[in-house]
């Protein structure tokens, strides 16, 4: 006679907090642990767009962890030779860490670009998913998802995919903020954040989508600023408010969201 247990009475945690406990751990002697990787994920991010690199503040928020956590995991990464980092300055990658981040951000985006245009997933759900499948897929499977989705450049947000050898083409993008009221511009990147995602995906906006600034407008909420964006040529070149296209009122977009061709 055999008996089934259950690790948990209640539902399996989600993609969400599957990542939390995952990022409140420690690192190991594994250097290429799923909590290593997403240090230098968090990194990266940090410093592809421009940026200097991380504070221990920002890797905290970002990781879901204590200050007193990521400051710790920071310096087992150093020891590791994968991050640089003195006291009260950005942390940053050494070029073995570098590497490392780029490999792991190529499953990610190439992940995500998989869910979105074979598994019909939406734009603004593909993040959590992808923070999972991540640290699982074999370089074999990765490859084959490659070249099934016939090499892709860039992931549904914009951002660009590292080559199999490491290799990363930015494109010229300047940040939507920048432009005045009326001047026009063609999407290139969105920031991952599935609210900005859903106010643009029902403002008819999207990668490669011609917006026109309408006005700037102040967040009362944060104290930041947002530009409105509207539509004025879909992807396919018909003008935005032809054939019952109803998204002419435009959508609000934090600053730092959204990006166009420069």
């Amino acid at each position: 006679m055999t008996r089934s247990t259950s690790a948990s009475s209640g539902p399996a945690p989600g993609p969400s907090a599957r990542a939390a406990q995952r990022r409140a751990q420690r690192p190991g002697p594994a250097v290429d642990s799923t909590v290593v990787q997403d240090y230098l994920k968090a990194v990266w991010a940090a410093c592809e767009w421009g940026g200097t690199g991380a504070s221990i503040t920002g890797l905290a928020r970002r990781m879901e962890v204590a200050p007193s956590t990521a400051s710790e995991n920071v310096a087992r990464l150093v020891e590791e030779g994968l991050v640089a980092h003195q006291p009260y300055k950005a942390v940053t990658l050494t070029p073995e860490g570098r590497r490392r981040a780029m490999a792991i951000v190529r499953r990610h985006r190439l992940l995500e670009t998989y869910l979105v245009t074979r598994l019909g997933f939406e734009w603004d759900e593909v993040h959590e998913e992808a923070e999972e499948l991540e640290h699982a897929v074999s370089d074999r499977l990765l490859a084959r998802l490659d070249a099934v989705l016939g090499h892709p450049t860039r992931d549904p947000h914009g951002d660009p995919i590292p080559t199999a050898e490491g290799r990363l083409d930015i494109p010229e993008l300047v940040r939507i903020e920048t432009l005045e009221p009326g001047d026009e511009g063609v999407v290139g990147r969105i920031k991952d954040d599935s609210r900005t995602l859903r106010r643009l995906t029902r403002a008819g906006i999207s990668l490669d989508t011609r917006v026109r600034v309408l006005k700037r407008v102040a967040d009362a909420g944060s104290g930041g600023w947002s530009s409105i964006v509207r539509a004025v040529a879909c992807q396919d070149g018909r003008a935005a408010g032809q054939d019952g296209d109803t998204h002419g009122s435009g959508a609000t977009v934090p600053d730092g969201s959204l990006w166009v061709l420069s």
